[in-house]
This record gives structure tokens, C-alpha cells and sequence, in this order.
């Protein structure tokens, strides 16, 4: 049985649920919501912060500094594009994001935005614990683990299921918190 397989890919639900949180926005700047935007640049879709410095001036405004000012208006169209919930400005010599104050219902919308982030990834940990459980009674029928051994077995990916549940409630909290904070 492969335990560690197992706890490999449920960390790997975990990690992915981290970076989907990064993109929702709490109120404050974080370059992290930029991290899936590409811009054209000689005919090639490249990463925004490939192509220029991505700055927070302040604690909710954003500045991106291209390295060649002939980006700034497909950065600012990329932008637009993506919807992030934010209108870019171009100054001319750099495109801005001001984010703005969040409204408690704002908040609380996020707020179920997490929530459903954090079961969707509990699903995807279970179904990971499901298919080893699977796994584990294939080896049962086939003669290669007895009754004992499955038991055994079925109780460890439990544990392993378990360790992961609570790491991704302590996540989801966090994330909560750090949304409703005013």
C-alpha cells in the first residue's frame, strides 16, 4: 500500500486551494491576483511579471512597470481581460490598480467564495482517500493483504484524510478572517 502516494496528492489539493485563495482580493493589494494574467508580447502570451515590476505602493493600490513602455496598453488590455474586479489605469509610465474598500456584502460574498473553495478541495481529499480505500481492498480480494492488513490499512488513509480535512479548515479560517477584517 502507498501511503505516501496518497498523502502526496492530497497535499498537492491543499496547494492548489492555497494559490486559488491568493487571487481573492481581502481589501489589501496582493500582486498574487495578477498571477494568471499573460500579456501578448512579440506574439507570445508571457506572465505579467515577466514583463515588467509589479510594486505595491500602497496598501490597496498596485503598480505595474513594464520594461518596455510599448506594453502598456496590452498589460492594461490583459488586465481588462482577465476581470479581476479592477480597472487599470495607465499613466504612461506604469498601469495602476486602485482596489477598492470592501462593503460588508462584498465581504461576505468572498466569504462563501472561500468556503466553497474549501469544500471542493475537502471532495477532491476524499475522493483521494476513497480511491486508496479502493486500492487497498483490490489488494484484499486479489490475496496480497489480509483483513487485518486492511483494516490497518483503511484506518491510516483515514488518519492521512483527517491530518488534511483540519489543514484545510485551518486555511479556509484564516482566509475568512483575513476577508471579514475591516
Amino acid at each position: 500500500m502507498e501511503y505516501q502516494e496518497i498523502e502526496d496528492k492530497m497535499q498537492k489539493a491543499v496547494d492548489y486551494l492555497c494559490e486559488e485563495l491568493m487571487g481573492i482580493r481581502a481589501g489589501r493589494a496582493n500582486p498574487a491576483i495578477l498571477n494568471k494574467v499573460t500579456v501578448e508580447y512579440y506574439g507570445v502570451q508571457t506572465p505579467l511579471n515577466q514583463v515588467g515590476a509589479i510594486s505595491v505602493p500602497e496598501a490597496r493600490q498596485i503598480l505595474i512597470t513594464p520594461w518596455d513602455r510599448s506594453l502598456l496598453g496590452a498589460i492594461t488590455k490583459a488586465i481588462q481581460v482577465a476581470e479581476i474586479g479592477v480597472n487599470p489605469i495607465n499613466d504612461g509610465n506604469g498601469v495602476r490598480l486602485t482596489f477598492p474598500e470592501l462593503n460588508e456584502e462584498r465581504r461576505k460574498q468572498l466569504v462563501k467564495e472561500v468556503k466553497s473553495l474549501g469544500e471542493d478541495t475537502k471532495v477532491a481529499v476524499r475522493n483521494l482517500r476513497r480511491d486508496g480505500i479502493d486500492e487497498a481492498k483490490k489488494l484484499k480480494n486479489n490475496n496480497e493483504m489480509t483483513e487485518d492488513e486492511l483494516k490497518a490499512a483503511e484506518e491510516k488513509i483515514q488518519k492521512i484524510t483527517d491530518k488534511y480535512v483540519a489543514k484545510i479548515d485551518s486555511i479556509v479560517a484564516d482566509k475568512e478572517k483575513e476577508v471579514m477584517e475591516v
